[in-house]
């Protein structure tokens, strides 16, 4: 751990130029020691886009319309998290079966052949492992290898570049106990150094700039020696992720009701990303309340008030029924940004909610 009285080493990223376009097959790590003219040095950190060695490995398939892609999205993941209909097709934010939480489990049609996609390799940190190897092989010094990829952040607008995998590189820099500037004591701060490297290469490089990777020097205390003992186990990009204990936000707050509700992924379709009728959402979770239950669907009628409410009737011949029918419809309607006044009409045995927009 660096002596935080000691002045802080300059850090300097710089775009790793000249590579050809990839093939599958390629040997990477040659490809990358013949643009950077061996010009390593112990303790830099490469870091390298996943699309070049995605295709590297091969990880380029075919496919035809938006299906054939939603299909590849669904192999890759293993978990749905999020989805939303889009003008192109559904949109899906899943826990990918290269480990992190993104979207389109990092499937992407971005600088590959058009009718193609690059898939994420299934184990990215053995991916960082292989091309440090072959780094070191080639006559490189002790270094670090992040493989970065592109994700957006559940509570901010844009993308950054994060870690997908590394090796060499202690990906977490952990101060907790440690005191701050003002004395005070740290109890829950871990720098995520793996993510903010990937994020401070790919301003040199990038998607748009066919730069796929980039040098930075100045990390050398977190670059570790596989020569000299370490007790330090966060070395990998899955060191990273969170495991369902510690994960707040499993599931978006649709996909939440729903699951709550007993509804499997798909069931019943995704919200748009574009305008809706308040009637469309209404008929939808309706829907969603229905699933699995043998009541009779209850009767959704325009309010007349411009479109603004709609009335949701529901017939309370058994009451216990349509209890848990109302219920489960507030529910689904919350889900759908939708607010539900419920009325009871003991003489007509019906039970009324009014919906609006929240």
């Amino acid at each position: 751990m660096p002596d935080p009285t000691q002045p802080i080493d300059p850090l300097l990223v710089t775009a790793v130029t000249g590579l050809p376009e990839v093939a599958p097959g390629d040997d990477l790590a040659a490809l990358l020691w013949t643009a950077l003219a061996g010009d390593l040095a112990a303790g830099d950190v490469l870091v390298v886009s996943s699309k070049v060695v995605s295709k590297a490995r091969g990880l380029v398939e075919r496919v035809g319309d938006g299906d054939d892609r939603d299909a590849v999205v669904v192999r890759e993941s293993r978990r749905a998290v999020a989805a939303r209909r889009t003008p192109r097709g559904t949109s899906r934010i899943v826990q990918a079966a290269a480990g992190p939480v993104m979207a389109a489990a990092g499937v992407d049609a971005s600088n590959t052949a058009p009718g193609t996609v690059l898939t994420l390799p299934a184990d990215p940190d053995a991916a960082a492992g292989a091309l440090l190897v072959g780094l070191r092989l080639l006559g490189a010094p002790v270094v670090a290898v992040v493989v970065s990829d592109t994700a957006g952040r559940a509570w901010r607008r844009g993308q950054v570049d994060l870690a997908l995998g590394s090796a060499g590189l202690r990906v977490v820099d952990d101060l907790r106990g440690q005191p701050d500037a003002g004395g005070q004591v740290l109890e829950v701060t871990e720098r995520a150094v793996a993510d903010e490297v990937a994020s401070a290469a790919d301003l040199v490089k990038g998607k748009a700039s066919g730069v796929p990777a980039a040098r930075v020097r100045g990390l050398g205390h977190l670059v570790l020696d596989p020569a000299e003992p370490s007790d330090d186990t966060d070395t990998t990009a899955t060191a990273l992720l969170r495991d369902p204990a510690t994960d707040w936000f499993r599931l978006g707050h649709v996909e939440a009701v729903r699951a709550s509700l007993g509804l499997p992924p798909d069931a019943v379709e995704p919200p748009s990303v574009l305008p809706e009728s308040l009637r469309h959402k209404v008929d939808r979770a309706v829907d969603v309340a229905l699933f699995g239950s043998a009541a009779a669907r209850p009767d959704v009628l325009d309010d007349g008030a411009a479109g603004q409410v709609v009335r949701v009737t529901v017939v309370a011949g058994d009451p216990f029924a349509a209890g848990r029918l109302c219920a489960r419809l507030q529910a689904a309607l919350w889900a759908e940004d939708l607010d539900a006044a419920l009325a009871h009409d003991e003489a007509a045995q019906t039970a009324t909610l009014l919906v609006t927009p929240r």
